[in-house]
């Protein structure tokens, strides 16, 4: 009798672990078939760019990060209740989706996404349960491209600036380089600055990058934060500076071929990494002179 009894009790718990699972994965269901020939079509042109490889990177970051909070999105913040502006958002987010989607506006029609779920946070558990998952939802953002007016706007000046410096580092270690605008100049070799070397799709995935680093370390002082959030822009200035410099010693020293080839697609790596230990570096000299200033007040 008893074990009858257990049986049915844990057939009702399936059952209502079900119940509970069946808005979620309804939600899931709608979201991927809405947005899923957005991910084709892009997987198939602007994500096979070197400007924007970026963008599945960062989809993949953002839902391991709201794979991680599942346990807190589930039972919801303490007091959280379901709030009817979701469905205002909701409304908002797929008429702008309808808009991009219509009009080939490709940041309306992916960034409604972060809205969509938005609504869905709002709507089944609340605004406490949403801010809970803010960082996830935001960091999503840089998985949209960028109009590419805003793009050719800042990307000329940004190269020129990053062709400038390389030029004038290698000219001073004795190398024999000249520039004509983004052009370098180096023995027998000419370097195109090309867009993905320096541009602001560059500097918005070190943005990217910066940020989940905060994010992860997880640093108690704003001041520290926003600092080093600030701070990475001319961080990837300089990591992209590294990387043209490296492009031009080696095709310099070994060739056209080994510049253009694998050494060329290397390269960027070596930006994302000399990114990061610039940003471990200066995070790492901002807590030194955090850990400063408390004793030279004192000692004042």
């Amino acid at each position: 009798m008893r074990l009858a009894d257990a049986t049915a009790s844990g057939a009702v718990t399936s059952s209502n672990t079900w119940l509970a699972r069946a808005p979620w994965l309804l939600v899931g269901l709608a979201v991927l078939a809405t947005y899923g020939p957005t991910l084709w079509a892009l997987s198939t042109t602007l994500w096979r760019s070197d400007e924007h490889v970026h963008g599945p990177i960062v989809l993949v970051v953002a839902s391991w990060l709201l794979w991680g909070r599942r346990a807190e999105i589930a039972v919801g913040a303490p007091g959280d209740r379901p709030s009817a502006a979701g469905w205002l958002v909701l409304l908002v987010t797929l008429l702008a989706f309808m808009l991009g989607r219509s009009q080939s506006i490709i940041l309306l029609e992916l960034g409604s996404a972060i809205g969509v779920l938005t609504s869905v946070l709002l709507l089944l558990r609340g605004p406490r349960t949403a801010a809970l998952v803010w960082f996830p939802l935001f960091f999503m953002l840089f998985a949209v491209p960028l109009p590419a007016q805003l793009v050719d706007l800042v990307t000329g000046p940004m190269k020129i600036a990053v062709s400038s410096v390389a030029e004038q580092v290698l000219h001073l270690v004795g190398y024999p380089i000249a520039r004509t605008g983004v052009i370098l100049q180096i023995g027998a070799y000419q370097l195109l600055v090309a867009d993905a070397c320096a541009g602001l799709q560059t500097l918005f995935t070190l943005e990217a990058l910066g940020l989940l680093y905060l994010n992860l370390v997880q640093h108690a002082s704003l001041v520290r934060n926003v600092s080093l959030a600030i701070l990475i822009v001319p961080i990837s200035f300089i990591a992209n500076v590294i990387r043209v410099i490296v492009l031009t010693l080696v095709t310099f020293h070994f060739g056209d071929e080994a510049g253009q080839g694998f050494v060329h697609d290397f390269a960027g790596m070596v930006l994302f990494v000399s990114g990061l230990l610039l940003i471990m570096g200066v995070d790492a000299m901002l807590r030194w002179v955090a850990n400063r200033l408390p004793a030279s007040g004192a000692a004042r």
